[in-house]
């Protein structure tokens, strides 16, 4: 039974074993992990502007001292709340997977700052880009890449802990990894796993997602901690589990029967997923529509935020409008 309150700070799930959580979870809030050795740590995830990352740092000093020293940074996948925050820790070796590596070069820190400062030029998708990553301050932060990757599996012998690196990717993005501690009995499963509020998937499949929540249940971890959310257990990895499979079969339904994404993605009863951030179920749909063509470029980020912005527009919601130059 997992009793850690969805409020933001450092929780400590085992010994030795924290998680950082940022409630609501909603766009750009992730969660990160904290491995602690002494006063060395290996760090899982950094966060999406420095302002974010520097209250987590504080946190961790507040809970652990401030003689803490960051060894280890694992980057667990390449959307930028759970990268951006990197340079803020210098002196540690940043992990990655390979694949996550390349992929995070596509969009820098510089690149997410210039959509935010033009999004009035992106229509709808820009209005809903601006006004859901409104909280966060992208002007100042330099990408700083990992200093080490692999491919499939890593162990780190880090104090007691066995840190086990599984990739899983292309599942989420193109090189997620899930970060296992087997003699605690603990994951963090990074972006494949979201608690309580729609799940988004951008360059992988959703066979891969699938394949890695069984992973993840195969495990047998008494905590999990979701990329965004409260932390959970088993049973919300099955409730994610489930979630995909029906996603997968309701859309390949309309799909064939030729519905456009908009319209398919609208007529998918979400009565039994009652979670916050709907209009993503359009952004997986149009990349369910993507896999299912064979689409090898995959879906376009600027489309996926179109669709989601028109989603939440037919449902009443009022995200989406576009900006314009003089309140940009």
């Amino acid at each position: 039974m997992i009793d850690i309150p969805f409020i933001k700070g450092l929780y400590a799930v085992k010994d030795d074993i924290y998680a950082y959580l940022q409630p609501d979870g909603a766009w750009g809030l992730s969660n990160a992990g904290l491995v602690v050795k002494g006063n060395q740590a290996l760090l899982i995830d950094t966060l999406y502007d420095y302002g974010h990352t520097r209250e987590m740092i504080d946190a961790i000093y507040q809970k652990l001292g401030d003689d803490v020293s960051f060894d280890y940074v694992i980057n667990t996948h390449a959307n930028g709340d759970h990268y951006y925050g990197n340079a803020l820790f210098g002196g540690a070796v940043i992990i990655s997977s390979d694949a996550c590596r390349e992929e995070m070069k596509t969009m820098p820190p510089s690149r997410m700052n210039l959509l935010m400062r033009t999004s009035w030029l992106f229509g709808k998708a820009g209005g809903y880009a601006k006004k859901v990553f409104s909280r966060f301050n992208f002007s100042d932060i330099e990408l700083s890449l990992p200093t080490r990757t692999f491919s499939g599996t890593m162990t780190i012998d880090f104090g007691k802990s066995v840190v086990e690196l599984i990739e899983v990717g292309p599942a989420h993005t193109k090189g997620d990894i899930i970060v296992h501690l087997p003699g605690e009995k603990v994951v963090f499963a990074s972006d494949i796993l979201f608690i309580d509020m729609m799940p988004i998937f951008w360059e992988g499949s959703i066979e891969n997602l699938i394949k890695a929540c069984d992973l993840i249940l195969g495990l047998e971890p008494d905590a999990v901690v979701p990329g965004h959310g409260p932390v959970t257990d088993k049973k919300g990895v099955e409730k994610m589990k489930e979630f995909y499979l029906y996603l997968y079969d309701e859309t390949r339904k309309r799909y064939d029967r030729g519905m456009s994404v908009l319209d398919a993605a609208l007529d998918i009863d979400l009565e039994k997923y009652a979670w916050s951030e709907k209009e993503r179920v359009a952004a997986n749909v149009a990349a369910l529509y993507c896999e299912l063509e064979e689409d090898k470029k995959g879906l376009n980020p600027v489309k996926a935020f179109e669709y989601m912005a028109r989603y939440k527009e037919k449902k009443g919601g009022v995200a989406g409008y576009p900006f314009t130059p003089s309140s940009s």
